[in-house]
């Protein structure tokens, strides 16, 4: 039973930070100037990504008779609101737009990397974790490419 209620807490830890992942994303779809329509795409698949992650966690937090996390980490909170004022000084560039989004990528692959130390993770979860760092990875890649092209 405390085995579970790790695993649950594990699992709930990536559900957050893909809340914040989504409402990061959402945020930076706010800020675009309507000449952006590339990066809006990017960022709405991004979106839908991580919408999809978060089902995956939120069904094996379920098996495990857990209740699901509808929230976002503190430092989610924190770094939307500095990530808002930095955008408000740096005059909405894209450069700025797209690492802000970036360093939003590096905490989430952050977090895998935490939650695939957990010890007592089930090689089936610890397989699913890995595919969804993957994925995440991929889109990470994407977004420092991007943000390298307007440097």
């Amino acid at each position: 039973m405390e085995k579970s209620k790790e695993i649950v807490e594990v699992l709930n830890d990536l559900v957050m930070i893909n809340n914040d992942r989504i409402n990061g994303y959402q945020q930076s779809v706010k800020e675009l100037h309507s000449s952006d329509a590339d990066l809006k795409s990017i960022f709405d698949q991004m979106i839908v990504e991580s919408q999809k992650i978060k089902a995956g966690l939120a069904n094996e937090i379920q098996v495990l008779h857990g209740e699901v996390e509808k929230g976002s980490t503190e430092m989610g909170k924190i770094y939307r609101a500095w990530a808002g004022v930095k955008a408000m000084f740096s005059g909405d560039s894209r450069h700025a737009i797209l690492s802000n989004c970036e360093a939003g990528e590096d905490a989430i692959q952050k977090a895998y990397k935490k939650a695939l130390e957990t010890e007592k993770l089930p090689s089936f979860l610890r397989d699913l974790l890995t595919k969804q760092q993957q994925i995440l990875k991929d889109s990470h890649d994407e977004i420092r490419s991007l943000r390298n092209q307007y440097a």
